[in-house]
């Protein structure tokens, strides 16, 4: 069974044909347990969300913030394993149809074995995986078997990524690209905002024509729609991850989600 990239790409280009960015959800697989965060993936895609990146929860995730460490904790002391990552990707896609990707450090994958990994991903109705510390120029193992099962290549870019280092990426990944950006941590937000947009702007430049998504610190409606003006996707992590965490008890969480992935969907599409 081959992948979906094409349905990620699909999906990402219906959205821009309604002149809208997608709604990009993400949430670790197995928090709050593996049956509760399959839930909490199909709540997301039945309040809005167009694509949903599953995150393999890992021991050292150095560049995820304590939020995300908290869910991945949790998930990791209840013992998920890789095997439980892809029925989630298979349960959410199955259930849905829309395209869902694994976000992982590469050390997981490098220890399960690339061929292993992809051939599941993609029997499972994977559409890819987003690689944020694998260097492209140690990713052409990965890329041969990641095309050769129908998954998109996700790597992640930075403000700090000079111009040929983004022609470099853009150059070798598929599916789309993953600007990341805080907003709020440094400097005001209005600044990290026109940061993120110059970063967009110098990824669109080198001539790829991949998507542009935006991970940038967004929890509501309002700032959804702000970085929807600029990126082609608006990626939601943290604040997905925190109504579960906040939530009383497992419905609540579920249910907190769903309208969060509501609300955002109304930001992407101006309506807020």
């Amino acid at each position: 069974m081959s992948g979906n990239i094409q349905l990620l790409s699909d999906t990402l280009a219906g959205a821009k044909a309604e002149g809208r960015s997608a709604l990009i959800a993400y949430l670790p697989a197995g928090f709050p347990t593996v049956d509760g965060g399959i839930d909490a993936i199909k709540a997301v895609f039945d309040g809005g969300a167009d694509i949903v990146e599953v995150g393999l929860p890992h021991s050292d995730p150095v560049l995820d913030g304590p939020v995300i460490q908290t869910a991945d904790d949790i998930a990791l002391r209840g013992g998920v394993k890789i095997a439980d990552v892809m029925r989630t990707v298979r349960e959410a896609y199955e259930a849905t149809g829309k395209p869902v990707l694994v976000m992982t450090y590469w050390n997981p994958i490098d220890r399960y074995g690339v061929e292993r990994f992809t051939a599941e991903l993609a029997q499972a109705g994977g559409a890819g995986c987003i690689l944020p510390d694998l260097p492209v120029q140690e990713s052409a193992l990965w890329r041969e078997h990641a095309e050769k099962h129908g998954l998109a290549t996700v790597f992640v870019v930075a403000p700090s990524s000079r111009d040929a280092r983004l022609a470099e990426i853009t150059g070798a990944g598929s599916g789309f690209v993953y600007a990341a950006s805080l907003m709020g941590v440094t400097g005001t937000r209005a600044s990290v905002g026109a940061q993120a947009q110059d970063l967009v702007q110098r990824t669109r430049g080198t001539g790829t024509g991949l998507p542009v998504c935006v991970g940038l610190g967004v929890s509501d409606a309002a700032q959804a729609a702000e970085v929807a003006g600029f990126a082609d996707g608006v990626i939601v992590g943290s604040a997905f991850v925190k109504r579960m965490l906040d939530a009383p008890d497992h419905a609540a969480g579920v249910e907190a989600v769903r309208e969060l992935a509501a609300d955002l969907a109304k930001g992407v599409r101006g309506s807020a």
